[in-house]
């Protein structure tokens, strides 16, 4: 027994998987302590307005960064030949002009109502909406093809650098008492530069690469893909616009000072879901489109990584379920106490949120996105029903409860189908080889 525990530890040692994810989470680990730890300090410059109008800055940017590629990033990964991935690479940055440029377009046709989305009185906002797209499109690309080239080093870094200059400039502006201004252009400004240190790392590939773009091949790569922005595109838009509904429709039945305690809340429980959530993204695509491409069955590693993330998520849920209000209110200061409240309720649906990112990674690399697309056009219904419901007959804390609850649901339904349509696509394999093997 001691035996077999040593050897598991050697292999779990030398396992490229397990090192790379924790090169990959040293980073990040690194990030968001540095995050959490300033949180405090943040949240004594700002107000819960000021959170209110940042948070709903963030949900339209999430919209807009949720499609800026059209998924072409996430391709990125899958192709054999390097020629392919760096036309999908080229393609997602040319996605990523034209999206920006159409935020551009919208921002001098519909000035006040993106301002009344917003919560702000000002033109200032625009710039940064057009920045952060843009940002968000170039990271995404950079890197996607980071992690096809297994720079996992550099993917960790980029976190350190986005964490270090985001509070830095958050803090230094609130000092001055710049209000909401001042956290948008810090977590802006952290984007681009963050997005600056990925391009510099796959500046020596893209010499060699670049003199081999040809618009046919373009167009070809662009076609054989094209169930990304078809699906996934969409998915991500359809999933950034139902997770960014309750800030915008807080603010419209409660005031801005609640929308800005659920923004708080869910910057402040985001931490952790990201510490593990970035790291395990990376790797775990990029050993799955591996495993794809070696003909090994997927299921088993959907299960482990599945069933792993619950079983990290459930103490940490409880602790927050109980006593999220008395934490809130300790280390944030006594306004915060509200945001405690609403983080509570959420952790139901944050529980199986953590847990399904196996099942939106191999939706993926199985192609089973138009099935995953059906499923977000309906969440994103009961979603909206759960928010509109509650602000119309429920009180804020009710109705972020039932938008919880939803979200925990349909989530812990998306694990079972994904995992059901792995298990077919395998079947299906499997029964295609013995066929053949029947008749060799």
């Amino acid at each position: 027994m001691g035996c077999s525990a040593q050897a598991l530890l050697i292999r779990l040692r030398y396992s490229p998987f397990i090192r790379n994810v924790v090169i990959v989470m040293s980073g990040i680990a690194i990030a968001q302590v540095l995050g959490f730890a300033l949180s405090p300090v943040i949240s004594r410059l700002f107000t819960p307005g000021d959170f209110g109008v940042f948070g709903s800055f963030i949900s339209i940017t999430n919209i807009t960064a949720a499609g800026v590629t059209l998924e072409y990033s996430q391709a990125i990964v899958l192709p054999r030949k390097n020629e392919d991935a760096f036309h999908l690479f080229v393609i997602a940055c040319l996605a990523t002009l034209t999206v920006s440029l159409v935020c551009a377009i919208a921002c001098l046709v519909l000035p006040h109502s993106i301002n009344r989305l917003i919560g702000t009185n000002n033109g200032w906002a625009h710039v940064f909406l057009v920045l952060a797209t843009l940002a968000a499109g170039l990271n995404s690309s950079c890197q996607a093809w980071c992690v096809r080239a297994k720079a996992f080093k550099h993917t960790s870094s980029s976190q350190v650098i986005r964490s270090v200059s985001s509070n830095s400039l958050q803090i230094t502006l609130g000092y001055f008492k710049a209000g909401a201004p001042g956290l948008i252009i810090g977590d802006v400004l952290a984007n681009v530069l963050a997005s600056a240190s990925l391009f510099r790392v796959m500046l020596p590939d893209m010499r060699v690469l670049r003199p081999l773009v040809r618009w046919e091949r373009i167009r070809r790569v662009a076609r054989e893909y094209r169930d990304f922005p078809m699906y996934s595109a969409s998915q991500n838009v359809i999933n950034a616009l139902s997770t960014g509904l309750p800030v915008l429709l807080l603010t419209q039945y409660y005031g801005i000072g609640v929308a800005g305690a659920y923004a708080f809340g869910m910057r402040v429980l985001g931490v952790p879901m990201a510490f593990v959530h970035r790291a395990l993204r990376q790797v775990l695509l990029q050993r799955a489109a591996e495993s794809q491409h070696d003909g090994q069955r997927l299921s088993p590693l959907y299960i482990r990584t599945t069933l792993g993330l619950l079983c990290v998520a459930v103490l940490p849920a409880l602790v927050l379920g109980i006593w999220a209000p008395w934490i809130f209110s300790t280390i944030f200061g006594n306004q915060w106490y509200s945001a405690g409240e609403l983080a509570s309720r959420l952790v139901p649906w944050l529980l199986f949120s953590f847990c399904n990112l196996p099942a939106a990674l191999f939706a993926r690399i199985i192609r089973v996105q138009r099935m995953v697309f059906m499923y977000d056009l309906v969440l994103l219904a009961l979603r909206t029903l759960a928010l509109v419901l509650g602000g119309l007959h429920l009180e804020a804390s009710e109705t972020v409860l039932l938008y919880s609850l939803v979200g925990a649901i349909m989530n812990a339904v998306l694990v079972l189908l994904v995992g059901n349509a792995l298990r077919q696509r395998e079947r299906a394999t499997t029964g295609r080889n013995d066929h053949h093997a029947s008749y060799g």
